[in-house]
C-alpha cells in the first residue's frame, strides 16, 4: 500500500488547510472500495450518487450531512442465527462512506430501489452569489437638453 504524506502541504500554504483535509480525506477513502458507488452529473446542476447496497434495508441505512461532508452509513443488524454457508460472496459487512461536497452543494433526495440507494445533490447557489444585470445609467448635461431645445 502506498501512503501520501500531507505534512510538508501543511507547512508551505496558508489558508488551503480544507484542500489539504479534503485530499487527505480521499486518499484515505481510495483504499476501501466497499460499497462500489458511481456519481453521475445529470445536468448543469445536479448530480446522483448510486451506492450498490445489496442485502441492506432502510433501517439499517443513514444518509447525514454535516458541514459539506455527505456520510452514508451501513450497519447490518445482528444475524444471530447459525447458517452454514458452502459459499458467502454477498458481503453484508458494515460501511461508511464519505463524500466531500463543495460549497452550495445540497442533498435533496434518498430512494433505495434494487439494491442501490440513490443519492440526489443540487447545486443551489444563493441570490448573492448568482449573476445579475447591472442597469446602465446614462449621464445627460442639462445644457446639452436646452440647446436641442432651442435648435
Amino acid at each position: 500500500m502506498r501512503t501520501i504524506d500531507f505534512a510538508p502541504l501543511y507547512r508551505s500554504v496558508v489558508g488551503f488547510d480544507r484542500l489539504a483535509g479534503i485530499l487527505e480525506t480521499a486518499a484515505a477513502d481510495g483504499a476501501t472500495g466497499y460499497p462500489p458507488y458511481n456519481i453521475e452529473r445529470t445536468d448543469e446542476t445536479s448530480y446522483r450518487i448510486d451506492i450498490a447496497v445489496a442485502g441492506f434495508r432502510p433501517e439499517e441505512l443513514n444518509v447525514e450531512v454535516k458541514e459539506n461532508l455527505l456520510t452514508v452509513t451501513g450497519r447490518k443488524a445482528a444475524n444471530d442465527e447459525a447458517k452454514k454457508y458452502l459459499h458467502r460472496g454477498l458481503a453484508e459487512r458494515n460501511f461508511d462512506r464519505k463524500f466531500q461536497l463543495a460549497d452550495y452543494v445540497l442533498v435533496t433526495d434518498a430512494n433505495l430501489a434494487d439494491g442501490l440507494l440513490s443519492i440526489s445533490l443540487k447545486r443551489e447557489l444563493p441570490e448573492a452569489l448568482k449573476p445579475r444585470n447591472v442597469q446602465i445609467n446614462t449621464a445627460v448635461q442639462p445644457s446639452l437638453i436646452e440647446g436641442e431645445k432651442a435648435a
